[in-house]
């Protein structure tokens, strides 16, 4: 099906529906466009590039134990 006769299909039904039905009809436009606005994922060698970072600030003691964290939480 062409664009134009989606639209066309679109722009006929539109006018059959309630208020309430085209609101819905609006609402998962608009959930579809979230859908396609996501982060991609990101690639192994991108992964394993942010892993090995991590992994080097902890042996560096750039990090926070478990315990530190649950009471930083406390306070949230």
């Amino acid at each position: 099906m062409t664009t134009t006769a989606i639209k066309k299909q679109v722009e006929d039904y539109h006018p059959m529906l309630s208020t309430k039905q085209q609101a819905l009809v609006l609402e998962m436009i608009k959930s579809l466009i979230q859908v396609d606005n996501e982060p991609k994922r990101m690639s192994r060698k991108q992964y394993n590039k942010e892993l090995n970072e991590a992994v080097t600030r902890i042996d560096n003691g750039n990090a926070v134990s478990h315990k530190e964290a649950l009471k930083e939480i406390a306070k949230w």
